[in-house]
């Protein structure tokens, strides 16, 4: 179990890299929806791997 709670803490981590990159591609105006469904795919893959964490933790 520990190397899943690793595993998913690696990921976290290179997933909270990848949105701040992502963000900082994002311009100000006119959004192009290629870099925002990759936030949005970032973001929700980051929210799952929380959830799954903190039952992980819980057990």
């Amino acid at each position: 179990m520990q190397n899943t709670i690793d595993d998913i803490k690696k990921r976290i981590k290179e997933l909270e890299i990848l949105i701040r990159d992502t963000k900082s591609r994002l311009p100000a105006h006119s959004t192009k929806p290629p870099v925002m469904m990759d936030l949005l795919e970032y973001e929700d893959e980051y929210d799952a791997l929380q959830e799954k964490l903190n039952k992980l933790k819980n057990k």
